[in-house]
């Protein structure tokens, strides 16, 4: 029996398929194409080609399974982004109540906790109340916020000298790598945990995009400055990268719970864990690969 990963080929997804691989734990990474399946298989783990909209192919992914990793896909371009998600939950859930799984580990987010008014981020408590009532253990990790959401700056930013953020550049906010978060994951599948547990993950530090324009300084070789992105020009940034209306209002709302406070951990009745790579280890790391 299987550890069946969904998001195989993403960047917490193929770091959980890793560190199982290398743990010799039976694992099927979960994609949506030949050719990933094809990368997949190449590593060392079992493929499979399903999208979490097609039900039957889902059923069948699932089947030979034994644990679950699960997670909520968005890309901002959905019209109705909640909509789509519940769509989605709810055949992650006919397809978990039409196999032998027993175990669900769940990739949630910090600000999980509220039922509303964080955005994006309401799809972590959508995730988190998608399964109750199924027999099985429900396990939820919720990251910070990911490194790799800065990677898109960083080579207009060697260019002109400025970092684009939506936040005010003194704010400091809990950050991972996300392999980190995989790599967590991973162990989580292999624990023998106690139903609706609830692990809050972060890395060694929090950042400011001050601290970022920094860390960005170092591995570029040159000076980088942070720049807030003004209000009024939100929406019209994340249209021009391909953001819904429906998305960008999520979006918006999200980055107000993260400014506010509202989006961070919840601490109480969770667990707490600190992973170990910084911020300008993973921007190092992430320039010799490109």
């Amino acid at each position: 029996m299987a550890n069946i990963i969904l998001g195989a080929s993403g960047r917490v997804g193929s770091a959980v398929v890793a560190r199982l691989v290398e743990k010799q734990a039976p694992v099927k990474g979960i994609v949506r194409n030949a050719e990933k399946a094809e990368a997949l298989q190449a590593t060392g783990a079992d493929a499979a080609i399903a999208d979490a909209h097609n039900l039957p192919a889902l059923k069948v992914a699932l089947r030979d399974g034994e644990a679950l990793f699960a997670l909520t896909p968005e890309t901002g371009q959905e019209e109705n982004v909640l909509g789509d998600t519940n769509d989605v939950l709810t055949n992650y859930r006919a397809a978990l109540a039409a196999a032998n799984i027993r175990k669900l580990v769940g990739l949630s987010s910090m600000g999980a906790q509220h039922r509303e008014g964080t955005g994006n981020l309401v799809m972590s408590y959508m995730l988190e109340h998608a399964f109750d009532g199924l027999d099985l253990t429900r396990v939820f990790i919720r990251p910070a916020y990911y490194f790799s959401n800065w990677l898109g700056y960083l080579e207009s930013a060697g260019e002109t000298g400025v970092l684009p953020t939506f936040f005010p550049t003194d704010l400091k906010i809990p950050m991972i790598c996300p392999s980190d978060v995989g790599h967590f994951a991973a162990d989580v599948l292999l624990n023998d945990d106690r139903d609706r547990t609830i692990y809050e993950v972060s890395g060694p530090a929090s950042y400011s995009s001050d601290d970022v324009a920094e860390a960005f300084e170092e591995v570029l070789g040159k000076k980088v400055k942070a720049q807030q992105i003004p209000r009024d020009q939100w929406a019209g940034t994340l249209q021009s990268i391909g953001f819904s209306k429906d998305g960008i209002r999520n979006f918006i709302e999200m980055t107000d719970a993260v400014i506010s406070g509202k989006a961070g951990p919840q601490g109480n009745g969770t667990i707490t864990a600190e992973m170990g790579t910084t911020l300008e280890a993973y921007l190092e790391q992430a320039l010799k690969s490109a």
